[in-house]
């Protein structure tokens, strides 16, 4: 058996490395690489092995690269381990899954016995393991009649990474305009609103600025705290808009 890590964190990948070795004495070869378009080089590479995989990394985030490797390998088994249960992860996993493919989403809060017990069960037994926090998100988010478009989703993690309206449009082939029609959507559905005396973000203005320096809020986006944060706080104000 071989095991793939994707991890950027080095501390992570090593302790992810020590529980593969105790979870799965079966395992003859652990390979670490450090971010998603690594991580779809390797499994071409190896194609028989299985995948513990971060979400939050770049180049290319953990989404993108498990949808390539199930793209080419449907039968690939993926762990993927995270600091998060939001909408926005746990549906952009949902919505590429293979039909039948055994998949796991474990949140890094999760004990060492549980992580290790999810690992058995998806490499060797071949069986899903969601965690319970994801579970509620994810009927949550599917339950909700008034929720997210995929592409409406899409287009919120790419406000997390701080891409500007115009890259957001070349990333996902649409017009500058189409990008902001979803972008107001997405603000009316989520209540973020500014009123005109207020000296903060400006919401139609944000994706234009080239320079992510020239906003306080872009340079927050360039961080990875940054992003993390701002999309904490997006599904957070989704959840408040549901009840």
């Amino acid at each position: 058996m071989k095991v793939l890590i994707a991890e950027d964190d080095p501390l992570h990948r090593s302790y992810l490395h020590e529980s593969v070795r105790a979870a799965l004495p079966e395992c003859d070869e652990v390979i670490e690489v450090p971010d998603g378009r690594a991580a779809e080089t390797r499994a071409r590479e190896t194609p028989a092995a299985h995948i513990v995989m971060d979400l939050q990394m770049q180049p290319r985030n953990g989404i993108e690269a498990a949808r390539t490797i199930w793209r080419e390998r449907p039968g690939t088994r993926i762990l993927f381990w995270s600091n998060y249960a939001d909408e926005a992860y746990v549906r952009g996993v949902s919505r590429i899954v293979p039909q039948g493919a055994a998949y796991g989403y474990v949140l890094k809060s999760a004990s060492e016995e549980r992580l290790r017990l999810a690992l058995r069960s998806i490499f060797v037994e071949n069986q899903c393991v969601i965690d319970r926090e994801v579970r509620g998100t994810q009927a949550m988010s599917f339950g909700h009649a008034g929720g997210f478009s995929d592409s409406e989703y899409e287009i919120l993690i790419d406000i997390a990474l701080g891409l500007t309206d115009r890259a957001i449009a070349a990333r996902r082939g649409l017009s500058l305009r189409s990008v902001q029609n979803r972008l107001q959507q997405i603000y009316d559905k989520l209540e973020v609103h500014q009123d005109a005396g207020e000296a903060q973000f400006n919401l139609r203005a944000r994706g234009l600025d080239s320079d992510p320096a020239q906003t306080p809020e872009l340079r927050r986006a360039g961080t990875r705290r940054g992003r993390i944060a701002r999309l904490d706080r997006h599904a957070a104000l989704g959840r408040r808009q549901r009840r």
